[in-house]
């Protein structure tokens, strides 16, 4: 999973809500319980084990800790998530869904009874690694009312390094968003046939430009 931290959804996600934090941990979560797909590291936990290999090739290690070569796995997928917002109707505490950080102070059951439609968007993109092909693409959105998909869906513990995504309505209203896009890719993969190109995919295609 790749957030791209340079794209300007995550600016203006990042200063809205700074406390959430990045949304891969929560999307890893995701996929992992969903058993869909497997998820290989290729984040800040990738030094750690390239560190392990280091203290194997230096002959530190205990003989038989196999951190030999060609034991990785490649990973197949790439999946690229982002976010959007839209607040329509906010009930009157404020015109911007930035209001739902709670500065008035109110708690969750207040922000649920008085803002009425704030609602978050998001769409996550799959792309073959091998091919740089995008396979998939899947838009997905919830709203604010959505803060019981946690007590009926999943257990807390389930979701314990989830942090502020389990615990605040910003959170819960973005991961509820990110389950709908998940699920929405799901279920188009199921059903998923490779598309073909008249011409050759990568080989010009059937559109051609004039010299």
């Amino acid at each position: 999973v790749v957030e791209d931290q340079s794209a300007p959804w995550w600016a203006s996600y990042y200063r809205r809500y700074p406390t959430l934090g990045s949304t891969v941990p929560v999307l890893r979560m995701m996929i992992q319980q969903s058993n869909c797909f497997v998820v290989v590291e290729r984040g800040r936990a990738m030094n750690n084990m390239m560190q392990e290999r280091a203290l194997e090739q230096s002959g530190e290690m205990r003989a038989g800790s196999s951190f030999g070569k060609g034991q990785m796995v490649a990973a197949d997928y790439t999946m690229n998530p982002s976010i959007q917002f839209s607040a329509n109707d906010t009930g009157g505490i404020t015109g911007r869904i930035g209001g739902l950080l709670g500065s008035t102070g109110r708690t969750i059951s207040s922000l649920a009874g008085g803002l009425k439609s704030n609602e978050a968007a998001t769409t996550l993109l799959l792309i073959d690694n091998r091919s740089g092909v995008q396979i998939s693409s899947a838009v997905g959105s919830a709203k604010n009312f959505d803060f019981n998909l946690f007590g009926s869906g999943w257990t807390g513990s389930g979701w314990g390094s989830a942090g502020g995504y389990t615990k605040t309505p910003e959170g819960k209203v973005i991961t509820a968003a990110f389950a709908d896009s998940y699920n929405q890719m799901v279920k188009a993969l199921r059903n998923y046939k490779a598309q073909t190109v008249e011409g050759g995919l990568g080989k010009g295609g059937k559109l051609k430009v004039g010299e």
